[in-house]
């Protein structure tokens, strides 16, 4: 009796450069990809196209783009570049020439049809339930599509990841996940080019959000990383619309969405930690803070501020507020002492005198804040920074950043230094191999720690059967200017 081969699934290689941000689209791509029959290629080599998601911020993030783009162009050929850069479409061209096909952040529905363009699924009356090919182009050629007019269908299987937590792709482990709230900013920051790259605020329906997170957590996730350009404005372009969910009308507003997210709950009937990233110190702010006191939330907030000196955040044309931060933060750690405050600030912006560095330096003295991240500016093609007067040398931007981290590693130390002795909750990242000792070591991250951007806590002697994700009660016995050592008790 003959039989009848199926055609082998095509694979698609992934190369994801960039923030979270970047990365939850390259999963919503890998998603939907995967609902057309394509497998997944771990590397260049099985691949039949690879596309490369790239970052367009900064001008030494396209380098680093336009070098992933040659090296899956050597390694396999066939190449689709999609993401921020992909805005600067005669950029890549020009430098490679071969690439199959461009398109720009968000374009989801685009860089699918790329790839059924150039790498075409399998097609046979017995893997293929619908009419081939023109239906797969037919998604939507309507303007209302989800994904390339950020309609209200915030259920869209890209959008949304995919109706079933168990058909998501993820690119970051099992226990944490990213969770975008919204896309594009509102805010015309010299500096920066993302209301360019990803246009203006466009936030999700909450009910769409909240579903999202509780499959999330059904799947196993035990931590979840709320991200967007600016969390603080969810939902100011669809004026904080409601939405029912589970008997109640949330809106689409930082303060609704996380208590909702506060309410969520493990398969062990435990909260997840929940951490709000890219959060502007507006006043609402505050009325999160009691939710983290009560345990609802991760008490741990990302705030780019980027600078303190009134005339420097002027010419950045960010709200020149830095008194009345020092009155807020003071405000939230007395609610909750346990609070965590991560920040970012830009050294050698164009104008920045002495004076205006050393107010930056006493600020950051009197805020004392926990994390603490530094860039050297950069002109950004398209960035009204570039037209202003009095550049900072490089030699003096290399010095200024390098005074700025010597301070804040100084207060990291020392805040860390005050965890000694102290028990901590501790979320597991790896577990290591058992040593010549039979002793197996492990690293995970305190409530303190987001990953990727914050310290570790570097454990001894573990349990045999202790696994990524699991949260730990540790007791500190070491710190260093980053990071934790300790032991489970």
């Amino acid at each position: 009796m003959s039989t009848t081969s199926l055609p082998p699934a095509k694979r698609v290689g992934m190369v994801s450069l960039g923030c979270p941000k970047a990365l939850v689209d390259s999963e919503r791509i890998l998603t939907r990809l995967r609902a057309d029959g394509y497998a997944m290629s771990p590397d260049y080599a099985g691949a039949d196209v690879v596309l490369v998601n790239t970052c367009g911020f900064l001008d030494s993030a396209k380098e680093e783009s336009l070098a992933a783009i040659g090296e899956a162009i050597a390694e396999n050929g066939r190449v689709i570049v999609t993401g921020c850069m992909g805005e600067e479409a005669d950029a890549i061209r020009a430098a490679h020439p071969q690439v199959l096909a461009v398109t720009g952040a968000h374009q989801y529905e685009q860089v699918v049809d790329a790839v059924h363009t150039h790498a075409p699924p399998s097609q046979g009356p017995f893997v293929d339930l619908i009419p081939q090919p023109g239906a797969l182009k037919q998604r939507s050629d309507s303007a209302d599509n989800a994904l390339t007019q950020r309609s209200d269908s915030a259920d869209n299987a890209l959008t949304q990841r995919s109706d079933s937590a168990d058909n998501m792709i993820k690119l970051t482990p099992r226990h944490y996940s990213y969770l975008k709230i919204s896309e594009g900013c509102n805010h015309s920051c010299a500096f920066c080019i993302i209301p360019q790259l990803r246009g203006k605020l466009a936030s999700r329906r909450i009910d769409a959000v909240l579903r999202e997170a509780e499959k999330l957590v059904a799947a196993g996730t035990k931590e979840l990383l709320v991200i967007s350009q600016d969390t603080s404005a969810y939902g100011v372009d669809t004026r904080h619309e409601t939405r029912e969910w589970k008997g109640r009308n949330p809106r689409a507003h930082m303060t609704d969405l996380a208590r909702e997210l506060g309410q969520l709950r493990t398969a062990e009937g435990t909260a997840p930690w929940v951490r709000m990233h890219y959060v502007y110190p507006y006043p609402h702010v505050s009325d999160v803070i009691p939710l983290m006191a009560q345990g609802l939330l991760t008490p741990y907030l990302d705030i780019p501020f980027q600078h303190a000196s009134p005339s420097v955040l002027r010419a950045m044309r960010r709200p020149a507020n830095e008194a009345k931060v020092l009155e807020r933060l003071k405000e939230w750690r007395a609610i909750c002492p346990e609070l965590t405050i991560r920040s970012s600030f830009v050294v050698g912006f164009p104008g920045e005198t002495e004076e205006d560095f050393q107010y930056l330096l006493d600020w950051l003295e009197e805020a004392q804040l926990d994390r603490v991240g530094a860039f050297r500016f950069e002109p950004v093609e398209g960035a009204r920074a570039n037209a202003l007067p009095d550049p900072v040398p490089e030699a003096l931007k290399e010095e200024r950043y390098a005074r700025l981290m010597a301070v804040t590693e100084r207060i990291s130390a020392a805040k860390l230094a005050a965890k000694v002795g102290h028990t901590v909750p501790v979320i597991i990242d790896e577990v290591g191999e058992p040593d010549e000792d039979g002793d197996i070591g492990a690293t995970g991250r305190s409530q303190a720690d987001a990953p990727e951007i914050d310290g570790a806590v570097f454990l001894r002697n573990v349990p045999a059967d202790l696994i990524a994700g699991d949260i730990v009660q540790v007791e500190v016995e070491d710190a260093d200017a980053h990071d934790l050592f300790g032991v489970i008790t």
